[in-house]
């Protein structure tokens, strides 16, 4: 049984992608907007997304540029949204920064941004739609994770924590807010071909490209579920390992890195 309102038609939804001009969120928006929906777009970057409304015509498409750590900004694109469409039917923030880091290496500068970013900048953007969609008592909230926030990784000191806190806050958002009528989902990616996992020295096993990522979302939320994770060959390998005692599981993770 879902655990979501499954999206049956895409037609004329109301969908906003916060970190939309490049990899997965672009791909995602080009595929919502080739489904009929009309698609805000976000962005630190103002050229890749008026050139993305330009496909989509006139009427589909909003262009909202912004920083997702600024949470005022979210508030104002928000209100932009309501006043051109009378409300929003879907948000999934994805903006997200990585950097490799280990504990012997520990850079505070990087780790302020990625914390601010991968988790704050998610608050900012519930900050600004939960009243809303809370007054509707409707809509959907779909929280881009990874597969990196399931346990503790290699190179992965900061942006796995971030994205373990996202899982967590998705889990917590569900329990508050499915009885009133928002749906919460939460998205975790394996490797992905993204600027982002460009910067990764190492195999990365099953790595789709943003296209198949942004088709496995779309079914997910099709599907009503709570959890899209994919590509299901790599992410059930991490949820099996997930179960692991830490002994077995430290050994199995250094064994497979190398690290």
């Amino acid at each position: 049984m879902p655990l979501n309102p499954p999206f049956t038609a895409w037609n004329g939804k109301r969908c906003w992608i916060v970190g939309a001009s490049t990899g997965i969120g672009a791909a995602l928006a080009d595929l919502l907007a080739n489904k009929g929906a009309r698609v805000a777009l976000s962005a630190r970057r103002v050229d890749p997304l008026k050139q993305m409304a330009a496909r989509y015509g006139e009427g589909n498409a909003l262009v909202l540029p912004l920083d997702i750590t600024d949470a005022a900004a979210l508030e104002s694109a928000a209100q932009a949204i309501d006043t051109a469409w009378g409300g929003l039917d879907l948000v999934v923030p994805m903006a997200g920064e990585y950097k490799p880091m280990r504990a012997t290496e520990i850079d505070l500068a990087v780790a302020r941004t990625m914390i601010e970013v991968n988790l704050m900048g998610y608050l900012n953007v519930c900050a600004a739609v939960v009243p809303r969609m809370l007054r509707q008592k409707s809509g959907t909230i779909s929280l881009v994770s990874s597969v990196a926030g399931y346990r503790g990784l290699p190179k992965s000191l900061i942006y796995g924590p971030t994205k373990a806190a996202l899982i967590n806050l998705a889990e917590t958002m569900y329990l508050d807010l499915q009885p009133k009528g928002v749906a919460v989902s939460v998205i975790n990616p394996g490797f992905v071909k993204t600027p982002l996992t460009a910067q990764n020295e190492f195999e990365m096993p099953n790595i789709i490209s943003p296209e198949e990522a942004a088709r496995s979302i779309v079914e997910g939320l099709e599907a009503g579920e709570f959890e899209i994770h994919f590509p299901k060959a790599f992410s059930r390998k991490l949820k099996l390992l997930r179960l692991l005692p830490y002994g077995m599981y430290f050994s199995a993770i250094r064994k497979s890195t190398g690290l």
